[in-house]
């Protein structure tokens, strides 16, 4: 089909940035923009929907269903539960099985319930969202089904003995939010449903739900202001006198906590700091703080671990014990209280180190876990679901680009075991992995990893990608698509960790967040860079991905640093900076950000505001844009806008792709998954010449 742009508007642009034309593109299911979604995708599809896509979509599809891959667990009473999908179970099986019986070549399963068959049945787009079981017994669950992959859920009861859901159980139309079984009968509600929404569109309520009664007339035991994040509850069945923390999440990093020894009974406001990580079980807690603390006369960095008894914190008592101290390239990434014992997980210069602390009134006995790699990838976690239930067992995951996932069990006491090893999805022939660091703009070194082939060509295709927000960290994960549809083929990939990550801890991330957020995308510019000065590539031999916070980088990438790359592909992206706190849950995201609507927070989000920096007649790089219709935390709108203000400015070689569903991911089952990853990547590999 003719291509025809929108219309010959620049608008919005930095002097005017209210003045949008595109809001129309706002409307989900408007006709028009639905309309133009149609057109956009018929576009993207007759220009690279090409034999060799649909070939590696189904290769990707096939890997992704293969049946001999980890089925991932977990321990609910004597059980190992699973959810798989395949290519007969797009949709899944939420199935379980015996300890005894998962260390078996093939397992035998026992289906509870087939999500396939019950969207068949009700003519609805189910995708499963998880299960809430009922402590002790797990003879009941609250089950979570999402339409399309959206956040919302509709919560159902349902009986794992019957395997069948209960007619007059608990039911609880769509709505962001869970719950928590109280007793077999009670359950506490944290929902968005029936208005109790914050402006972020998240739980402000929580509620004490009896059976048999009307969720609207579940009384409200504890609220937050609508203008707060989020609210949330957490049972401690692990305390024998019983524990119940209160949070008001009132930003992004920041809450208020609130104890009590029974939902409905007397609350105690901690005395705390509002920016922090807080863990307790057993009597014991463990807190984090994200910046120094001054107590008792000493004054702790940020991100160190502190630990003390339950009783002594509510008695006001500030004696902590030091469990954590961080260092330049040292930083804890999560602890967790599991059998009374606590697990850090820690990255030392982005290596894996994890121990394991046994809370005293004096010094806490400290041991490392053992028998794990210090290199790739590792991360560790209980067993089981449910804390009070725990004996001490943690599940093991292992990888690295070129080494495909193995699931281990650390049994208390003992040394890891192998449960599952995945089968490799491409071959690792002729392949290394090596780490380096660029230089940024104010001379902080920023690390990366690059898989390919060894040497350098100076004609690499390159695959590069990054985050750079919220405190998470990028590591170099085994990756079946970019391993099958670009590694395989003789390119190389590279992950880089740029600043507003977490893998140097708190201060890591705050170097790339609110104002320096601009610092973050002027890293990974600087690790593009370097891999021209290194001789593996050229810029045009550059193609770029980020999705979600890496929207933001990879538009930006677009508009400040046109010149280093190839093809930049952007998905489920966030980008107009002046409407996103007013678009889904974008109002949570401030404390990331800033606040559009005060002046001198949007002077420095215009600076990274893509969306309004982008202007007519600049050498950009081609761009695929993608968003799915179903994601209801960042809005499709960004994307929509954006592709529609360029393509309006006169630039052709600017692409646009949205699934009907999808949610804040690639699709609702593997299939689809496996076809806008493939889309992305014929994309990529066209316009970098990358032919293979």
């Amino acid at each position: 089909m003719e291509f025809v742009p929108v219309s010959l508007d620049i608008r919005p642009t930095i002097a005017e940035p209210d003045d949008d034309p595109y809001l129309w593109l706002e409307d989900i299911e408007g006709p028009r923009a639905l309309a133009w979604v149609e057109a956009q995708n018929e576009r993207t599809l007759a220009a690279f929907g090409t034999a060799q896509f649909a070939a590696d979509r189904d290769v990707l599809a096939a890997i992704l269903d293969r049946p001999d891959k980890i089925p991932y667990i977990a321990r609910r009473g004597p059980w190992f539960y699973n959810f798989w999908t395949d290519a007969q179970n797009p949709r899944g099986l939420w199935r379980r099985c015996t300890p005894e019986s998962f260390r078996l070549e093939q397992p035998s399963w026992e289906v509870l319930l087939d999500i396939d068959a019950l969207a068949a049945v009700e003519k609805e787009d189910w995708i499963w969202s998880g299960a809430t079981t009922r402590p002790g017994s797990h003879d009941r669950a609250i089950v979570r089904l999402s339409r399309g992959g959206s956040d919302a859920v509709v919560l159902r009861e349902f009986d794992l003995l019957s395997k069948t859901f209960v007619s007059d159980g608990y039911r609880l139309p769509e709505a962001k939010g869970e719950v928590s079984w109280l007793d077999p009968d009670t359950l506490l509600l944290t929902s968005a449903w029936g208005g109790d929404a914050t402006t972020s569109g998240y739980a402000r309520t929580i509620r004490l739900w009896r059976r048999g009664t009307d969720a609207a007339e579940a009384p409200v035991i504890f609220e937050v202001p609508r203008e707060s994040v989020a609210t949330s509850i957490l049972v401690d069945r692990t305390e024998a006198a019983g524990a119940v923390w209160f949070y008001d999440t009132f930003g992004y990093f920041d809450a208020r906590l609130w104890f009590a020894r029974s939902p409905t009974g007397e609350r105690t406001a901690l005395d705390l700091p509002t920016n922090i990580q807080i863990d307790a079980r057993s009597g014991w807690v463990a807190l984090k703080r994200r910046t120094a603390w001054t107590i008792a006369g000493k004054t702790c960095p940020g991100d160190t671990l502190l630990g003390i008894r339950l009783d002594a914190l509510l008695a006001g008592g500030r004696d902590f014990a030091v469990l954590f101290e961080p260092g330049p390239r040292r930083s804890l990434q999560d602890f967790s209280w599991i059998a009374g014992e606590l697990v850090l997980s820690i990255l030392d210069n982005l290596q894996p180190v994890f121990e394991v602390l046994t809370p005293s009134e004096g010094e806490w006995r400290k041991a490392r876990l053992t028998g794990l790699p210090e290199i790739g990838v590792v991360s560790v976690s209980s067993l089981d679901v449910e804390a009070s239930e725990s004996n001490g067992d943690l599940l093991a995951i292992i990888q690295d680009p070129l080494t495909p996932s193995s699931l281990m069990l650390i049994a208390k006491g003992q040394g890891p075991t192998l449960l599952k090893r995945s089968p490799s999805s491409f071959s690792p022939e002729g392949l290394v992995v090596t780490r380096h660091e660029a230089i940024s703009v104010d001379g902080e070194r920023i690390p990366y990893v690059q898989t390919g082939p060894a040497g350098e060509t100076g004609d690499a295709p390159v695959h590069l990608v990054g985050y750079g927000g919220f405190g998470i960290s990028s590591l170099p994960y085994y990756n079946s698509a970019i391993g099958k549809l670009w590694l395989e083929r003789g390119g190389t990939s590279v992950v880089a960790n740029i600043r507003g990550g977490g893998e140097f801890g708190t201060a890591w991330h705050d170097a790339g967040r609110g104002a320096a957020k601009r610092l973050s995308h002027d890293d990974f510019a600087a690790v593009a860079a370097d891999l021209v000065r290194r001789g593996v590539t050229r810029p045009s031999r550059i193609a770029a991905e980020g999705g979600s916070n890496g929207g933001i980088l990879i538009s930006n990438m677009l508009t400040r640093y046109p010149e280093r790359f190839g093809a930049l592909f952007c998905t489920i992206p966030l980008i107009d900076m002046r409407r996103y706190s007013k678009l889904l849950a974008g109002a949570s995201w401030i404390a990331e950000y800033g606040d559009p609507d005060k002046p001198e927070e949007w002077a420095w989000l215009r600076t990274y505001s893509a969306y309004h920096q982008a202007v007519p007649g600049r050498p950009y790089p081609p761009i695929l844009i993608a968003t799915t219709r179903r994601d209801d935390r960042v809005h499709p709108g960004h994307a929509r806008k954006m592709a529609a203000k360029l393509q309006a400015m006169g630039y052709q070689d600017v692409w646009f792709y949205e699934p009907a569903a999808g949610g804040h991911g690639y699709g609702t089952d593997n299939r689809e998954r496996a076809a806008f990853s493939a889309l992305g990547y014929a994309f990529l590999r066209q316009k970098i010449g990358f032919v293979s």
